[in-house]
């Protein structure tokens, strides 16, 4: 596991040409682990034919107003660890 309960981690900005589990409104958005959810593969190459090699899902939390712009809530989002970098 390269993240704990509590990093500030950084979604990666990126726009592939394929499918990813990566919603958009997150892309380059920055949130705090909360907790792993076990692994499992990427649904991304899965998606194109691939046989991934299981890898860490985390829940991570993000200000509404770090995706959105404005919101008093938060968003809580499972993110495969390819996803994420440190903050």
């Amino acid at each position: 596991m390269r993240f704990s309960p509590g990093d500030r981690v950084r979604t990666r900005h990126t726009d592939p040409p394929h499918h990813t589990r990566l919603p958009r409104y997150a892309r380059g958005a920055a949130g705090t682990v909360l907790h792993d959810e076990g692994e499992h593969p990427l649904a991304d190459d899965r998606s194109r034919g691939m046989h991934p090699v299981p890898q860490p899902v985390y829940a991570v939390r993000f200000e509404a107003r770090e995706l959105f712009g404005a919101g008093e809530h938060t968003v809580t989002l499972s993110l495969w660890e390819d996803y994420l970098e440190p903050l």
